[in-house]
């Protein structure tokens, strides 16, 4: 049960750093204050590989490592000030990612139809809080903050979706093999 909890844990903190790693990673859109950003690709990663729970605890601690000051969001920015800007939203909007995707991936075990679903899910539900949250900071109406922090990204989000669903699910399935996971 030990070398579980370790193992658990190890899985946990190897993809939080990986979202420590890919947050940063962003490119400016001249028509939007949100840049397009690897981080829901890492959250993807995360629970299709660890699951609702474990998934989402690894972006919560994401989350706090940037609010405590590691520059792990957008740029290479960090801290309290970043989840209260424009990209705020969609910050916390990706914990809800994180937990409706995690409950399509623990619901449907190896139905990667269902994992690109939640995922689709989820981020629709980020796209939402996001977007309000941008309109509201930016002062833009809806339609203007959809073309700013929605629009723009849904290609880039299926490709991400896709990949996670087939490359997450074919690293969980070596990392159950070798007997990390349940």
């Amino acid at each position: 049960m030990k070398n579980k909890n370790i193992s658990t844990l190890t899985l946990i903190s190897l993809m939080t750093a990986v979202i420590c790693i890919l947050g940063p990673l962003s490119l400016p859109i001249p028509i939007s204050p949100v840049p397009i950003s690897l981080t829901n690709l890492a959250i993807f990663f995360s629970v299709v590989i660890l699951g609702c729970k474990n998934g989402t605890i690894s972006y919560l601690v994401y989350l706090l490592i940037g609010f405590a000051g590691i520059p792990v969001f957008s740029y290479f920015t960090a801290g309290p000030s970043k989840l209260l800007g424009p990209t705020g939203g969609y910050l916390i909007g990706f914990i809800f990612l994180a937990l409706i995707a995690g409950f399509f991936v623990d619901k449907f075990p190896d139905r990667i139809y269902m994992y690109m679903a939640g995922m689709a899910l989820g981020m629709c539900v980020a796209y939402l809080l996001g977007t309000g949250w941008l309109a509201w900071q930016a002062n833009l109406d809806l339609k203007a903050a959809l073309f700013a922090g929605v629009i723009p990204y849904i290609p880039g989000d299926i490709i991400k979706i896709i990949l996670a669903a087939v490359f997450g699910t074919t690293i969980r399935k070596r990392i159950k093999k070798a007997g990390y996971l349940a």
